[in-house]
């Protein structure tokens, strides 16, 4: 009796064990049925849990108690949804495409799939030619020095046929359905005042060649089997520091549109969204001042924010002067240097919830994946970047993965958010689904466990969130 007792003992601490451990090296469990009426997925900050389904019950009843109250209410509702997730970088593709098939299927089935062991990542920015994150600097019409190609005989996808095309390919089998935004972090060099990758700006004679060169990008791209939904006109459009950039005023973005881009889309007859600005909410009036003027409005589809500087109300401020153009979130890294528990907190209160309760269709966080150095990268570019996934012998999970996860695996495309009630240390977004189903994302911004209320047609559902904790509830 006592050996079948340590041994039943033995067994129960392994699952345990392997239920609350660390989970960033491997992937989401197959969750326990739910023993209530409201779903709970929890992330504490300490990492003793990692999204990870709570087997509890949660239930609405009749009767008051003294807990903070979030009120979820339908009928009011604002922006819908396109969707949540990171930039699919070509250096992202490169350590991916190093994986063995299987263990990179499963991989991707995981981050791109919509079953109960998945996170259903359903937006994807893309790079046109290089980002920061790809080994080399490219574009798809790079010339020796001194030559010019305006009619762009020479374009070209080749750079992106090793690694980058197939592994997108790969998940547009998981998810055909899913969003992708593609932004220039640079124009070839021929096209620009410096002949640099680095800064410059784009000569006042290559701007239909350029417009040309984004239009054929999209339609080379659509032979490829890869519908391109939307383009940003440059990345971060007033840092011309990194490698690859380009320094792009608002004026200089306004006239490429009304003259050159805009017109160029329409005559190949392509719908492709044209989304401007796509840099630092502490600037606003970039976009404002291309919405203000009546000529380029026309082709513009929203603008496109990240939070390096600024506050994310901004993006407020934009929707409220045009509420007929659409607001976007399409970048934010986080850092080597930060916490998991600091990270978590930060991004989820000003992006995954900032963000929508600012009106954004999306929320992207940085980079999907990269080696164990956080490459590859540019000569110059971002060594600090923190993957979604970090692939090395093993792959690891870090913390925007679980940022983004809380979001997109239950915020499906074409869900809309509906009010909710910010109360005290509870900052929170509320979602219905298409499919009616109510969800409901909270961080407990305080140090200390708080209790509250979930109020929804007149019943309360209580739960408990550790400081720092962030949590899902779906109903």
């Amino acid at each position: 009796m006592k050996y079948k007792f340590k041994l039943i003992l033995l067994l129960f601490l392994t699952s345990w064990l392997t239920a609350c451990g660390d989970a960033d090296e491997g992937p989401i469990a197959q969750p326990p049925a739910s023993k209530g009426e409201v779903d709970f997925w929890l992330t504490n900050a300490d990492k003793s849990v990692l999204f990870t389904k709570q087997s509890g019950a949660i239930n609405f009843k009749s009767g008051t108690n003294s807990f903070p109250t979030i009120t979820i209410d339908t009928t009011t509702t604002y922006q819908q949804i396109d969707g949540f997730g990171f930039t699919l970088t070509s250096g992202s593709a490169q350590v991916l495409s190093q994986m063995g098939n299987s263990t990179r299927s499963q991989l991707l089935k995981e981050l791109f799939g919509d079953t109960e062991t998945n996170i259903g990542i359903s937006y994807l920015r893309l790079n046109i030619g290089a980002s920061d994150l790809s080994a080399n600097v490219y574009s798809y019409n790079d010339l020796p020095a001194g030559q010019t190609d305006p009619t762009l005989a020479n374009f070209s996808l080749e750079p992106d046929r090793a690694y980058y095309l197939p592994v997108l390919k790969e998940i547009l089998a998981i998810n055909p359905a899913i969003k992708l935004l593609a932004t220039p972090w640079s124009p070839p060099t021929w096209m620009k005042t410096n002949n640099s990758t680095i800064g410059g700006n784009l000569k006042s004679e290559y701007y239909d060649a350029y417009a040309l060169y984004l239009v054929k990008y999209i339609q080379a791209m659509r032979a490829e089997g890869i519908t391109i939904d939307a383009i940003t006109l440059q990345n971060e459009p007033l840092h011309d520091g990194n490698n690859p950039s380009m320094y792009m005023s608002a004026a200089d973005q306004a006239s490429f549109i009304k003259n050159n881009i805009g017109p160029a889309l329409q005559q190949a007859g392509l719908t492709t969204k044209i989304i401007i600005y796509d840099h630092n909410a502490d600037k606003p009036e970039y976009p404002l001042a291309i919405l203000n003027d009546a000529q380029a409005k026309p082709y513009v589809d929203g603008s496109a924010f990240h939070l390096y500087a600024g506050d994310i109300s901004a993006l407020s401020q934009v929707r409220t002067a045009h509420p007929d153009k659409n607001i976007y979130f399409t970048e934010q890294y986080t850092g080597t240097s930060g916490s998991f528990g600091g990270d978590l907190s930060w991004h989820t209160k000003n992006l995954i919830v900032g963000a929508t309760r600012n009106w954004s269709r999306n929320v992207l966080e940085w980079n999907l994946a990269a080696n164990q150095n956080n490459g590859p990268y540019t000569n110059g570019g971002c060594n600090t970047c923190l993957p979604g996934v970090t692939i090395g012998n093993s792959v690891t999970r870090n913390v925007a993965y679980y940022i983004i996860a809380h979001a997109s695996k239950f915020v499906r495309p074409g869900s809309v958010r509906v009010a909710s009630n910010i109360t005290g240390s509870l900052q929170n977004v509320a979602f219905k689904t298409p499919d009616g189903k109510k969800v409901l994302i909270v961080l407990n911004e305080g140090t200390a466990a708080q209790s509250f209320n979930i109020a929804y047609k007149g019943k309360l559902a209580t739960a408990t969130l550790n400081g720092g904790a962030v949590g899902t509830f779906v109903w």
